[in-house]
């Protein structure tokens, strides 16, 4: 999963660099590639720190363990913080997403639909396989997770009203929705 996480990348890095119309693009492309990649840093270190703590990369092996003892272990805790960190990133989230707007002005149609389409929804989905695994643990930090995300969403509609570029307004609806 992680190599396919990463991949992604690629063919949108090429597209803004490639395709994008501005002299901006390049650091358009290398906002992208260094914000998701420095926030996959901690991914692959959690997964390496899961395969030293199971002596597994089978990251359902969590679904066979008695969640009561998982509930109360500081290391799968910060694990899936770690974890759920680097998923963020690749979200439209507020504070996340600094990477997004310039990607979005700099990429040409084909590469704003991919953006659009694909990668934001890669966090999403991420996301949703680590909720499966830790249910307890969700439960406890939902209520502030969803509170940030409602009060990023309310800043980024107000950011949406003062835009007169529409790529740019695109890019910041997509955090507001």
């Amino acid at each position: 999963f992680y190599l396919c996480f990463e991949s992604i990348l690629i063919p949108i890095f090429m597209m803004i660099l490639g395709w994008g119309y501005q002299p901006e693009r390049i650091q358009a492309g290398l906002y992208l590639m260094f914000y998701t990649l420095f926030a996959s840093l901690p991914l692959l270190m959690s997964l390496f720190m899961f395969m030293n703590y199971f002596n597994s990369l089978f990251i359902n092996y969590l679904l066979f363990i008695n969640m009561f003892y998982l509930e109360y272990n500081w290391l799968i805790m910060m694990w899936m913080i770690i974890t759920m960190l680097a998923f963020l990133v690749k979200m439209p989230i507020y504070m996340f997403h600094l990477w997004l707007p310039k990607a979005h002005v700099e990429a040409p149609l084909a590469g704003s639909m991919l953006l659009a389409g694909v990668l934001l929804k890669l966090g999403g989905y991420g996301i949703i396989r680590l909720i499966f695994l830790f249910k307890c643990l969700y439960i406890n930090i939902s209520y502030y997770f969803i509170c940030f995300i409602m009060m990023g969403g309310v800043y980024s509609a107000l950011v949406c009203l003062n835009q007169t570029d529409l790529k740019m307004l695109i890019a910041y609806s997509s955090v507001a929705h």
